[in-house]
């Protein structure tokens, strides 16, 4: 009798813990989540001669997801800066020294995505981004003019396309690899930029 109730409270238990089990693999993309991310980034300026840059993007990512099934809804916001810059001299007097830097971007957007596996979504997201480049010009002094030097900073609004795929390392750390697309529109001064990047992330959710 003692073997058979042994038994009985084993598999009410199992049945009871199954679903329990089931249900947190199911809601395994739920929750606040923070990552770093690093990568490739490229500045292209198409309204003069195609001028475009390479450089580093860096920074962190903080958000928020809701699974129901296989579907994942998300929030995020992120700030990046990056390595890029453009030098130039004799721009317009003999000696003088331009540099255009790529500043600091801000990104808020939502994503949707897929469960691939149990531990991999793909998704595509959308959103919001403002991107910010550090003008920096000196001239020397000359015979007629004085010597001149300036800091002017753009702020560009624009929207941001992408796509990627975050795997589970484990139950709270995840790695994810994307890819995104902005566009900031022609701007008063001329400048009409895009950008395109290749970043991945190493993140933790909680």
């Amino acid at each position: 009798m003692r073997t058979k109730l042994s038994i009985a409270a084993l598999i009410a238990t199992t049945a009871v813990a199954a679903p329990a089990f089931a249900q947190s693999q199911e809601q395994s993309f739920n929750g606040s989540h923070a990552e770093v991310i690093a990568g490739w980034d490229r500045v292209n300026d198409k309204s003069s001669y195609d001028a475009s840059k390479d450089g580093v993007t860096y920074g962190g990512n903080i958000g928020y997801d809701i699974q129901r099934g296989s579907t994942v809804f998300g929030v995020e916001g992120e700030v990046t800066g990056s390595t890029i810059s453009d030098r130039s001299s004799n721009v317009l007097t003999a000696g003088d020294r331009l540099r255009v830097k790529a500043g600091r971007d801000l990104y808020v957007g939502g994503r949707l995505g897929f469960l691939a596996g149990p531990r991999t979504l793909i998704y595509a997201k959308a959103g919001y981004t403002n991107a910010q480049f550090i003008t920096d010009y000196d001239s020397p002094a000359t015979a007629t003019a004085p010597a001149l030097s300036f800091r002017q900073r753009d702020n560009y609004d624009g929207w941001r396309l992408g796509a990627g795929a975050e795997f589970k390392l484990t139950d709270k750390v995840f790695a994810k690899a994307e890819y995104r697309y902005s566009n900031y529109g022609s701007q008063t001064n001329g400048v009409d930029p895009e950008r395109h990047q290749i970043v991945t992330g190493l993140g933790v959710r909680f």
